[in-house]
């Protein structure tokens, strides 16, 4: 498969405290793969660094085929070079309906007068009401969005990101403060997204995760502390040490 990112050598350090400390990973092309690990194992930070949001002190960040490196570039730059991130909070547009968020999330061209003109055309229409199917709010589209439950407004937000089509998508803990349907309805919607982008997904939830059955990356102290299918991560004596906790 196809290297997408590849992350090599990065430490990055906050005060004297290595958040990351060395690490190095790859993320295929059309993989979904899930990152866990305790509190404080870097793992926001290693999404911080890959956004654009955090400069490391060292290391190499490289994207796409042609292996650009993302360290020079611009968060807005990096988001247009086709990374999506949904952070932990759902940050949705509450007072516009849900069509209305997918509509200005559609990819188009982002320069003001360009905004200031657009009018949606038919095909703009039909790829809102398609995203909403695929994310389960079809019979939301003209519900405001504030309406609409945490799970269902997590959705949205993926909708939002899923309608820019990027090629990575970084998703932070999804199932947090979600009933135990959406959580499923959740791990069915980013196996479904992996089908054609990267997903990577942070989180705590091992039921979550075992779902995802996809492979696993544990952080520890900024760096990985073992890869692999979930039930070969949670058999190594050191993940059981220092996350499972015997």
């Amino acid at each position: 498969m196809t290297t997408l990112l590849e992350v090599s050598g990065v430490s990055v350090s906050f005060d004297g405290f290595k958040a990351i400390n060395n690490l190095s990973f790859r993320i295929a092309e059309g993989e979904l793969r899930a990152v866990i690990g305790p509190n404080g194992a870097g793992k926001t930070t290693f999404m911080d660094i890959v956004t654009g949001k955090t400069r490391p002190n060292e290391g190499r960040v490289t994207y796409g085929e042609k292996s650009v490196s993302l360290l020079a570039l611009s968060e807005s730059r990096i988001a247009q070079m086709g990374i999506g991130r949904k952070f932990q909070r759902p940050t949705v547009f509450e007072d516009q309906s849900v069509a209305d968020n997918l509509m200005m999330a559609l990819k188009k061209d982002r320069n003001p007068l360009a905004v200031l003109l657009f009018r949606p055309k038919a095909a703009d229409h039909a790829r809102v009401e398609a995203l909403a199917g695929e994310i389960g709010l079809a019979d939301a589209l003209h519900r405001k969005s504030g309406e609409l439950s945490h799970g269902q407004k997590q959705w949205l937000e993926i909708g939002m990101l899923l309608a820019q089509e990027p090629r990575l998508l970084l998703v932070d803990e999804p199932a947090a403060g979600m009933t135990l349907a959406e959580r499923e309805h959740t791990t069915d919607l980013l196996k479904q997204a992996a089908k054609t982008r990267a997903v990577v997904v942070v989180e705590h939830d091992m039921d979550f995760v075992r779902r995802l059955d996809c492979k696993v990356t544990v952080l520890h102290e900024g760096s990985v502390l073992a890869e692999g299918s979930l039930d070969h991560v949670t058999q190594n004596e050191q993940v059981i040490e220092v996350y499972l906790g015997r």
